[in-house]
């Protein structure tokens, strides 16, 4: 009896290959495959993320449901859109808040200028530029507020606000108490219902 041999595969090259080269632009950004991970630049720095985990998609849907619930009819809370803020500075906040105008107006990316509210969910792979990079790069790009969530602090929630260039020390908002907040609507809520389970 003869012995059949099976043909020998060659293991595939898993690597992406991204258009253009550093420093990066949006428009080569643009070109880069759908292959599951988050790109974003910073100064022609690429910063890339994974998809989110579920826990981070249950609190971005909970915190998009309560601002859908408080927003005025001219004002339009959306999670991660593309936000161009510069030739080579491009960031997908996890929510933002719009005026509703801007929706029907914009099929691809905002510009700073219609940003009322950003806001991130701070993961392990994406700490320092939540805390550090995108607080300064939305200041920087004129964003009125940005609210950072620690979901590994209850959650918490902080609140930065815009004065002369800089956002002023985080209120902190911790879980357990309700933030009651006036900007960019009014808004009220306890940080622990972006976490806690249905029923």
């Amino acid at each position: 009896m003869m012995a059949t041999t099976e043909p020998v595969t060659e293991p595939k090259d898993e690597r992406t290959v991204l258009a253009g080269r550093p420093p990066f632009t949006v428009d080569d950004l643009l070109r880069f495959p759908d292959d599951g991970n988050r790109y974003e630049l910073f100064n022609g720095s690429l910063l890339v993320s994974p998809s989110p985990v579920p826990l981070h998609q249950l609190a971005i849907a909970r915190l998009l449901r309560i601002l859908e619930d408080a927003a005025p009819l001219e004002l339009q809370p959306l999670p991660e859109v593309n936000l161009r803020v510069g030739p080579r500075d491009f960031f997908i906040p996890d929510l933002v808040v719009v005026p509703a105008e801007t929706v029907e107006a914009n099929e691809l990316m905002f510009r700073p200028q219609d940003v009322l509210l950003a806001v991130e969910m701070v993961s392990p792979s994406t700490q320092g530029r939540d805390r550090h990079l995108k607080r300064s790069a939305y200041a920087e790009a004129g964003i009125p507020l940005y609210w950072r969530i620690e979901l590994d602090e209850g959650p918490a929630l902080y609140v930065h606000e815009l004065a002369d260039g800089e956002y002023k020390p985080a209120d902190k908002h911790e879980a357990g108490e309700t933030a009651a907040l006036t900007a960019p609507f009014e808004v009220a809520f306890d940080p622990a219902a972006l976490l806690r389970r249905r029923g």
